[in-house]
């Protein structure tokens, strides 16, 4: 029987231990495209307080834990060129639909499904004919990971490694945070530069 494809789209900033369990599932039935969301202007990134990892160091998150297994394939594709206004409303601006044609276009499989915890996107990915899965939502957040990284910075100006190996990641995700801790430190010391609208967060530069 042929293997099916799984899209997953997420903002993996940082990968935890929800999002290795939710791949260590999918893998087991399909073929898995792990999409990290990029906001892009004039070809350069943009990284916020809530998005403060870049694509390369998200996908090298990815391919450590899953470095034995082939399946698992990371992929720039869902990437909003800016102004990323352009891209609202959802499934009524074109470029939306641009989006969804070039997450897929490196699909292999002629057949895929889309993973999500979430009932809104849910619905979202099936007007957009991802044909996504019934699944349920992994407790800890990337958001509530990120909050303790920055902590760390503001109350002990110090990175403590043993700590973050109890911040439900997986370890070597935590070297790679280790080997990129000026970044937690930049971002620590900032605003948060982003916007929510629709249930959607943007960088503010580029937004317009």
């Amino acid at each position: 029987m042929k293997r099916l494809a799984a899209i997953y789209l997420a903002h993996l900033n940082p990968m935890t231990d929800a999002h290795k369990n939710i791949i260590s599932l999918l893998v087991k039935n399909y073929n898995v495209y792990v999409f990290p969301v990029r906001f892009l202007k004039g070809g350069k990134e943009i990284n916020t307080r809530s998005f403060p990892f870049s694509y390369e160091i998200r996908k090298s998150m990815v391919d450590s834990v899953f470095s034995d297994n082939a399946r698992v394939i990371t992929l720039p594709d869902y990437t909003f060129f800016s102004p990323f206004i352009k891209y609202l409303p959802p499934l009524i601006s074109p470029y939306s639909w641009l989006l969804r044609n070039q997450i897929i276009k490196n699909i292999r499989e002629e057949k895929f499904v889309a993973y999500t915890g979430d009932h809104i996107e849910r619905l979202f990915l099936k007007i957009y004919g991802f044909h996504p899965l019934v699944a349920r939502r992994f407790e800890i957040s990337a958001s509530t990971v990120k909050d303790m990284l920055y902590r760390q910075v503001l109350e002990r100006k110090e990175l403590q490694v043993e700590e973050l190996l109890h911040y439900k990641m997986p370890e070597k995700v935590v070297y790679l945070i280790k080997d990129n801790w000026m970044i937690i430190e930049k971002f620590a010391q900032s605003s948060d530069l982003t916007i929510r609208i629709m249930g959607m967060k943007f960088p503010k530069e580029g937004f317009f």
